[in-house]
């Protein structure tokens, strides 16, 4: 507790806050879509955030606490999306088997070691490039968003800059407060409605159609689209030494459990993680856990007030959002394609696992990260047998 108190920082806190509230403002309406897309009720869709919110949150503070590392664990945004056409029409029970299936995959994955020592084979070039490549739309998004709302992206932008001039800290959170300023005529909080959710038990039926279906496909969505580039997250911002085989094995113990409250996957974050683990959370990487404690709480909160938070993003404005995260990521997607294109001999793989990954491509239901890796380790294979040669 003396060490809690003494790597304490408002500059974490706000962090793992702004986090929070760039990805369930980029996840929510697709959580809620996934939950309709198979019948479930507004109770059961409630249960859902619940069962993903408080899960995910209390052991992302329990993992960052007890390894001093910003980890962050909670759903699978892409694996919500896919359920939104790949579940669609699907029975709610048969879909919490599917769940459950998907939940014993990533536990066995994890606790055999099989995703880490694949991952062993992913060099960080490509691993770099694609995390650059799926944060790339995010950064693209301010100036997209300039070309309509000028002030305010403009506005933001220069205090950033200007901030970062004295205070790396400092600089998210006084660019946030001048665009709040600024919409502040635009948000509205009068519909906001207070009520804690009560989590709704669905019991699951499993069918081998939806196993093979939706829970293999989730799988591997979760698998190649999250975690791989949550894993890149942490290192490049220098934490190697993360204990990824049991961090994944427990995800997917979670998983099991709560599966049967809505919760289709647990994984490792990936975009918002970049603003835990970089310095915008701490100078020092050893305090920067505090961010992923900061972020767990703030999800655990996401689940019981789910249909709150759902109102308050909801009342901001989606220029506001969409500037905000942008700018938060600025500092990730540089480091990303720093590290993509550090080796000469790694670079036109990486390049081509930045360009499929950003295009947003998808093929056979996997989403275009995937895809990216895949493309990557050809093209790499094929430059070392090149250079073979030549040799």
């Amino acid at each position: 507790m003396t060490r809690f108190l003494r790597d304490f920082s408002f500059s974490a806190i706000f962090s793992g806050f702004l986090s929070v509230v760039i990805g369930f403002s980029a996840s929510g309406v697709i959580i809620y879509q996934a939950a309709r897309s198979v019948g479930a009720s507004d109770a059961e869709t409630a249960s859902w955030l619940w069962a993903l919110g408080v899960g995910g949150g209390i052991f992302s503070m329990i993992l960052s606490f007890y390894y001093r590392i910003p980890l962050t664990v909670v759903w699978s945004t892409p694996g919500a999306a896919m359920l939104i056409t790949g579940a669609s029409g699907l029975p709610l029970n048969d879909a919490i088997g599917a769940f459950l299936v998907c939940g014993l995959l990533i536990l066995v994955s994890g606790f055999t070691g099989w995703f880490e020592r694949a991952l062993a084979h992913i060099p960080m070039a490509l691993a770099s490039g694609m995390l650059a490549g799926v944060m790339l739309r995010f950064g693209l998004d301010v100036f997209n968003t300039m070309q309509y709302h000028f002030t305010l992206v403009a506005t933001m932008l220069g205090v950033w800059l200007l901030t970062r001039c004295w205070s790396v800290r400092y600089a998210m959170l006084l660019s946030l407060a001048a665009g709040i300023i600024l919409q502040h005529n635009n948000v509205h909080f009068q519909n906001l409605r207070f009520a804690l959710t009560q989590p709704v038990f669905i019991e699951p039926h499993f069918s081998l159609a939806a196993a093979i279906g939706v829970g293999v496909p989730l799988f591997v969505v979760t698998m190649a689209s999250q975690n791989i580039p949550g894993v890149a997250v942490l290192r490049a911002d220098g934490y190697y030494n993360v204990p990824i085989s049991p961090m994944v094995g427990w995800s997917g113990v979670l998983n099991v459990i709560l599966a049967p409250f809505g919760a289709f996957a647990f994984c490792l974050t990936a975009i918002t993680a970049a603003i835990c683990t970089g310095r915008e959370a701490h100078d020092d990487p050893q305090r920067r856990y505090i961010a992923g404690m900061s972020a767990g709480f703030f999800y655990m909160i996401i689940g019981l007030f789910g249909s709150v938070l759902t109102d308050i993003l909801n009342a901001l404005p989606k220029e506001l959002v969409l500037t905000t995260a942008g700018i938060a990521l600025f500092g990730a997607i540089g480091n990303g394609l720093a590290t993509a294109m550090l080796t000469q001999n790694d670079r036109e793989a990486a390049l081509m696992t930045f360009l499929v990954t950003a295009s947003g491509m998808t093929l056979l239901g996997v989403g275009s990260s995937f895809w990216g890796l895949v493309v990557g380790v050809i093209v790499l294979c094929l430059c070392r047998i090149r250079h073979r040669l030549a040799a």
